[in-house]
């Protein structure tokens, strides 16, 4: 299922047979450093008060008086004028360009330690790999990386016959007497001509004859979608152009997808029959309201699709008979403000997950699929244990939970196709070894007993699991490799508990090496927050990450409110009015960490993406003097004005997050803690900045002018540095090994902020 677009932080892919959260990349790894942690020679180190001594003076945004009034209130904005939609003005380019060239030249003593930083990271990952096969008909569909290539292969070969009932022992025969490898899609061949190159979807026909896949050439998350002849990879009719990733199969011969508005809502779905025009496809919605998106995703048993409209605390269902797409949607769950469903199908009945008020962390109930107003409780609602989702299979539903911030799966077996349902009861747990990991769910079979999940930690790479669930018995089938002599057993990941000003205790994950801190307050610290839109930035394995933990660094995220760690109410104690929960939490933990040993101020940098930046922005306002060093990443940072302005995409959606500021009580809430109006004259850390040029979440202007203010009013000589990708959006680069070398950029930028580059000595 797609998650409705937000400023986030990651996106699952839509693919049809990729793990949902893909680590970039895909066959990352880790291992010993290139450099050894000895002999320091202090007098070699390159920290920015040196560079500074030889570096150009930093950029001067000019300014141009913008006068905006709201209740009485004036703000001036002196660099409003750096926000082009057209992404074409010589000034605005110039200025981002001048930018551009100044953090290079302050970079540019470090630049043979950030080249051999990406050597060290690209040399962890296993550049030729292969992701675990999907059953898919007669067929195993997989992903393949090519040594040296940026991007992927998607194939598939034959099942062979005895393996035609599925096992969890099953292995994909690959020699010289195995049924052929076809490589349906190279992605690498159809980068060729372009910058940024993206699949957002990649479905399969049901008859396996055909492929639907969506494209973006600019980062900009509009896409063309491509259908090809699976075998031939002939092209079948023209593109679909202009549309979303949300892409599904109806059948053998028709397709349903979604389209945006100007300020790309997701607000229309559409039919489209092979072989016909796009100008000649049949609307099946239209959802006029600009707080709704809409949203399409299959059933497990790929008999029916679903259209959902969604805002931030509601969401409704329509369903659309596969072999009969011809008769439109039909409503199945009807929209009651505050109530979430989402629906899943087996048999004659549809399984519905419910959220309100009342029942915050969800309950499921079921429904015959010809009586949908008489539902029957499988699974109550449970103040403690938040439901996130639920997979159905056959005989089985799976419910993927989450209790005192860890997260569980639950296997319940159903009763035989055709008998009525009650109350489930006598779930089967799955354990995990780690005290902080994360776990999602891949596409399974829904036909099989097997499940298919994926599994990682701080300290444990990313892990493909098939769980028999009638025998209990669980197979790892893939554990992404990492090279260079990386040993799990050296690092040690934990959970502490930091109390907030409120008193509420806020869970933060931690790794370090053991043979390599001392825990005494000197070692180095990179602490990560979100907090927004209720994602769970659950712990997990990054490969590019021991290039910290192996030279003594210590990794931490604070789960704080704004996130859905703890359940629901996690998520609405840290939005609208109670968002500020979000960034006094994140200094609570950062306190906690000081207090306890962790790292010193000298030595705390902090890091935050999108929602996340917005964060990074506020608690630099509020308190500059905690932190040595900051990343911002795409941070979304001008919140007033962007959320006055529904021209904007998101603002409309996005006030039940944030609040509306055309009223007073919002307008002053956000303005006490919107980062670019709350700038002062006041010494700053170490800050970075990135954004997106053709970013469609987070506008490029917005970090742009948190800089420019920054630069004209911060006092004292720290660094702050703008790096604006010209030929991305909100995920940066597109190419795996590209996404690598932004790492190695941001890493450099961390050792020299802490004055601690002598740990990049060779």
């Amino acid at each position: 299922m797609a998650l409705q677009i937000s400023r986030f932080l990651f996106i699952p892919l839509t693919l049809t047979f990729l793990l949902p959260f893909p680590s970039l990349p895909s066959a990352a790894a880790a291992a010993a450093s290139l450099f050894s942690h000895h002999h320091h020679d202090h007098h070699r180190n390159f920290p920015f008060s040196s560079s500074l001594l030889q570096s150009p003076a930093p950029p001067v945004a000019k300014k141009v008086k913008h006068v905006m009034e709201q209740f009485g209130d004036v703000r001036i904005d002196n660099y409003y004028w750096l926000r082009d939609d057209s992404r074409t003005n010589p000034q605005v380019l110039s200025y981002l360009h001048q930018e551009n060239n100044y953090t290079s030249s302050i970079m540019s003593g470090t630049k043979n330690f950030e080249d051999k930083l990406f050597e060290e990271i690209r040399g962890r990952i296993k550049e030729d790999d292969v992701s675990v096969p999907l059953r898919k008909g007669n067929y195993y569909y997989y992903v393949k990386n090519l040594e040296g290539k940026e991007y992927v292969q998607y194939c598939r070969r034959l099942i062979p016959h005895n393996q035609k009932v599925p096992s969890v022992y099953d292995i994909m025969p690959t020699g010289p007497e195995a049924p052929h490898e076809h490589v349906i899609l190279d992605e690498n061949i159809n980068a060729q001509n372009y910058q940024y190159y993206s699949i957002g979807a990649f479905k399969v026909s049901p008859n396996n004859k055909l492929v639907a896949y969506a494209e973006d050439t600019k980062g900009n998350e509009v896409y063309s979608v491509h259908v090809i002849d699976a075998e031939t990879k002939t092209l079948i009719g023209e593109p679909l152009v202009g549309v979303t990733s949300y892409l599904e199969w109806a059948g053998d011969d028709s397709l349903i997808y979604i389209t945006t508005d100007e300020t790309l809502r997701p607000d229309k779905v559409w039919l489209h029959v092979l072989g016909t025009e796009q100008s000649k496809d049949t609307c099946l919605y239209v959802e006029k309201d600009d707080m709704f998106s809409v949203d399409l995703y299959a059933s497990e048993s790929k008999q029916y699709l679903f259209v959902a409209s969604e805002s931030k605390n509601t969401r409704f269902n329509f369903y659309l008979d596969v072999l009969k797409p011809g008769e439109g949607l039909k409503i199945l769950t009807s929209r009651v403000d505050g109530i979430d469903t989402t629906i899943s199908h087996r048999g004659d009945h549809f399984f519905i997950k419910r959220r309100s008020d009342q029942f915050f962390n969800s309950e499921v109930v079921a429904c015959p699929v010809d009586n949908t107003s008489s539902t029957t409780v499988l699974l109550p609602h449970r103040e403690s244990v938040k439901i996130q989702e639920i997979q159905l299979f056959s005989d089985h539903l799976v419910a993927y939970e989450r209790e005192n911030g860890l997260q569980k799966i639950t296997i319940y077996h159903l009763p035989p196709i055709g008998e009525s349902l009650r109350s489930l009861e006598d779930g089967q747990a799955v354990n995990f070894i780690d005290p902080v990991y994360s776990v999602y769910l891949s596409e399974s079979e829904f036909s099989s007993s097997i499940l298919r999940f994926s599994y990682s930690s701080l300290k444990t790479p990313s892990s493909v699991y098939d769980y028999d669930m009638k025998a209990s018995i669980s197979v790892l089938k893939k554990i992404d490799s990492v090279l260079g002599g990386f040993d799990a057993t050296r690092y040690v990941t934990e959970r502490k508990w930091a109390p907030a000003s409120d008193g509420t205790l806020i869970p933060i994950s931690i790794v370090y090496r053991k043979d390599l801190v001392k825990l005494d307050g000197s070692d180095p610290l990179l602490l990560y927050g979100y907090g927004s839109y209720e994602v769970c930035v659950d712990p997990s394995f990054k490969s590019s990450r021991l290039s910290l933990l192996d030279r003594g660094f210590i990794y931490a995220i604070a789960h704080i409110r704004g996130g859905g760690e703890m359940g629901r109410q996690w998520y609405e104690n840290g939005k609208l009015l109670k968002k500020k929960n979000t960034f006094t939490d994140f200094i609570a933990c950062a306190e906690y960490l000081i207090e306890n040993k962790f790292c010193s101020k000298e030595k705390l940098c902090i890091e935050g993406r999108s929602a996340g930046g917005l964060l990074i922005g506020s608690v630099l306002n509020m308190r500059p003097d905690l932190f040595k060093a900051a990343i911002a990443g795409v941070p979304f940072v001008d919140v007033v004005t962007t959320m006055l302005d529904p021209t904007i995409p998101l603002t409309t959606s996005e006030w039940e997050e944030w609040g509306d500021p055309r009223k007073e009580e919002f307008y002053f809430y956000m303005k006490s803690y919107s980062p670019v109006d709350n700038v002062k004259a006041q010494s700053y850390p170490h800050i970075l900045v990135t954004a997106g040029l053709n970013d469609p979440r987070v506008l490029y202007s917005e970090p742009a002018k948190f800089v420019a203010k920054l630069r004209d009013m911060k006092t004292g000589d720290n660094i702050l540095l703008f790096k604006c990708e010209l030929g991305a959006g909100h995920f940066s680069k597109s190419g795996r090994f590209e996404k690598l070398e932004e790492e190695a950029f941001t890493y450099i930028f961390i050792f020299k902020a802490l004055n601690l580059t002598n740990l990049l000595e060779s």
